[in-house]
């Protein structure tokens, strides 16, 4: 079994990697930008939808606000990035806004910004492949219909591919998004080419539909109210920015400036697109309806609502089918992909928190691939939960979406902004004085723009879904306390507990014995190696019969220890064993009481079902009870040397005995 189990690991993992190998995995700018900035750069595959999708509310006369909607969105995504610029050339340890909150802020601002950014991550995962599930589902109605079991699968390849490694699995994911890219970017080229240069009349298939306002008097406060909501969605593409302040470590040499780089890169490339899809869909007329059943009149029957992306696609290379599918096709990659710039985040997330002590130790530790495997999976076992619970809906699962990032941005700059005044106050050089002012600003900005647009997410938002993100998050910022607490705990009991050096005055070793074979004999054996002051053999009397015939054969052998009968009426053995060795205890509390416990070793899942049950139960109850030790002694049974590929040569059990070494 372990055998399979190894066989199929090394199959979907890859060979482990050497620790001293961790540098040969470092990421160069051209794979750094597809594995840390693929969902920033995806989220104009639907940000830009969800504008419009929020705007149809109040009718096709809403969409005149869209392009300037999307024009604040990209000021504030050029600010952002400018200002996590200064983030990663500050802070290169890779804590990103976690250390930058608690190093300025304190430890509670830095729990609030890993709580919202670990909620944030799983998120990212499930609205990225829920909105993978939706670019397929316009192209193949299969997937369309069954959203769910698509998200859930690409959930557990992406998770697989993550497995192997950073490295590897940035190598496999900078194609398509390389491809993403050359599709875009194709795409938006060729459609404003012939628009504006050609003059050709480009119309998407829905153009000529009715858009029905479900509010025909919305005014006043409720249309802001509205255009407020629908910048608050359309703010998704700002999602993933700051990833790359927590992966910088991943970066090569000169990390800081690697990352930097990058980051201008995926400004740079967000903005264009994000901007472009906007306007080349209002210039063909898409209209996308929030609810397309009631909304659309003049569809024809059985009409299914393709995506922002697919329409524009479908009419910009209306006489070039394999353009359409392409766009679409690479598009839904991407979304897949775009998944992964959660799978490098929330690890190395999780890692650090781990390392302070807010979450299990497991997560700072590195799997055979060098990446954090426990992360991954957790990461990808709670956005298999949003997925299935929200039935992979873009539109639901997006109420949910950039609370937690908008928290982590506004807290991050807050930080940012103490950092430079700190470090103002001791700097005498007027020209890193002049930099650290220029940062300040810079930082100040981002603070400016990501609190306001927190606070309209917030108003926006709450009742809509993103109370259930809220409460996530204080239910993880709680539970990270406790975790915290626990482990404050035992270093203090473990440090400040001093030892007072007194050995024990005596030993009383007891071997527990079910039946004279073998294994007892070792046990035994075993134990009068350790010279013990006092050494005895206890078997518990649960059948008359069996116990009698015990003691005749235990008299008739050459063992001298002597064996106490244990009485148990009720037919229990757990009990009885450990109120007599409380006994024991009682008598000379000085006295260290070890007991040794013969157990079978076996290769079969299933035979240890049939084996060590009993002795399962008493070592639990046995570990608590001060004092006392409890020593396993195995029996290795002939199925546990085939299991790990050895066979039993010679003297058969010679070396599970202990004598010689079976040759």
């Amino acid at each position: 079994m372990s055998k399979l189990t190894t066989a199929t690991k090394r199959v979907l993992v890859g060979r482990p990697f050497r620790s001293d190998s961790l540098g040969h995995t470092l990421l160069p700018k051209r794979i750094a930008l597809p594995v840390f900035a693929s969902d920033p750069m995806s989220s104009v595959a639907y940000a830009p939808e969800e504008i419009f999708l929020v705007l149809s509310v109040a009718g096709l006369s809403a969409y005149v606000y869209a392009p300037w909607i999307g024009l604040m969105v990209a000021v504030v995504l050029a600010i952002v990035v400018a200002s996590y610029r200064q983030n990663v050339h500050a802070y290169p340890s890779g804590g990103g806004d976690f250390e930058v909150a608690t190093t300025n802020l304190g430890p509670t601002a830095g729990l609030i910004v890993g709580s919202a950014l670990l909620v944030d991550y799983v998120l990212t995962v499930a609205v990225s492949i829920a909105s993978a599930a939706s670019n397929i589902g316009s192209a193949i109605p299969f997937v369309a219909t069954h959203k769910v079991l698509f998200a859930v699968a690409a959930i557990v390849i992406l998770t697989a591919m993550n497995l192997r490694g950073i490295r590897e699995s940035g190598t496999a994911f900078a194609i398509p998004a390389y491809a993403f890219l050359i599709g875009m970017f194709g795409m938006l080229g060729w459609g404003l080419i012939r628009v504006y240069v050609l003059g050709d009349t480009v119309r998407a298939e829905s153009a000529d539909f009715e858009l029905i306002a479900e509010d025909h008097h919305m005014v006043g406060l409720a249309f802001v109210f509205l255009l407020a909501r629908a910048f608050s969605s359309g703010s998704a593409a700002l999602t993933g920015v700051e990833a790359i302040s927590n992966g910088v470590p991943a970066f090569r040499k000169p990390k800081s400036r690697n990352a930097a780089t990058t980051l201008l890169m995926l400004g740079i490339i967000a903005i264009t697109l994000f901007i472009g899809m906007i306007m080349l869909a209002r210039k063909i007329g898409a209209v996308i309806a929030e609810h397309p059943a009631t909304q659309l009149a003049g569809a024809p029957e059985g009409y299914q609502q393709k995506t922002l992306v697919a329409q524009i696609a479908h009419a910009v290379f209306s006489e070039f089918p394999i353009g359409f599918y392409f766009v679409t096709g690479v598009t839904a990659l991407i979304l897949v992909l775009a998944a992964n710039t959660a799978f490098n985040g929330f690890p190395v997330l999780g890692s650090v928190l781990a390392q302070h002590r807010y979450l299990p130790r497991q997560l700072h530790t590195r799997g055979d691939r060098l990446a954090f495997s426990n992360g991954i999976l957790f990461l990808s076992m709670g956005a298999m939960a949003f997925v299935v619970a929200f039935g992979a809906e873009v539109t639901q699962l997006i109420q949910l979406y950039i609370i937690g990032v908008f928290v982590s941005f506004t807290l991050s700059q807050t930080g940012m902004l103490r950092h430079w005044t700190r470090l103002l106050r001791t700097e005498t050089d007027p020209l890193q004085r002049s930099k650290m002012k220029r940062s300040r600003v810079i930082n100040a900005l981002g603070l400016a723009a990501t609190g306001t647009v927190l606070v309209i997410v917030l108003v926006t938002k709450f009742f809509a879904g993103a109370w259930i993100a809220i409460a996530t998050m204080a239910a993880i910022f709680g539970l990270m306390k406790l975790i915290r607490r626990h482990y404050d705990t035992v270093a203090r009991e473990l440090d400040e507990t001093e030892w007072d050096g007194v050995l024990p005055s005596r030993t009383h070793s007891i071997v527990l014995v079910s039946k004279l074979h073998l294994p007892t004999k070792r046990a035994i054996a075993y134990a009068r190696a350790t010279r013990p002051d006092t050494l005895e053999a206890i078997t518990v009397n649960v059948d008359e019969p069996d116990t009698r015939k015990l003691v005749r054969e235990w008299e008739r052998s050459d063992i001298s220890v002597p064996l106490k009968v244990i009485e148990s009426p009720y037919r229990e053995i757990t009990k009885p064993v450990v109120d007599y060795v409380k006994r024991v205890r009682k008598d000379a509390p000085r006295d260290v009481v070890t007991v040794f416990i013969p157990e079978y070793v076996v290769g079969r899942w299933w035979e240890q079902l049939l084996h060590n049950q009993s002795a399962l139960r008493l070592k639990g109850r046995l570990l608590f009870e001060p004092g006392v030790m409890v020593t396993s002694v195995p029996w290795q049974l002939s199925s546990s040397a085939k299991a790990r590929g050895g066979e039993v040569v010679n003297a058969p059990g010679a070396i599970r005995r202990g004598f010689g070494d079976g040759s």
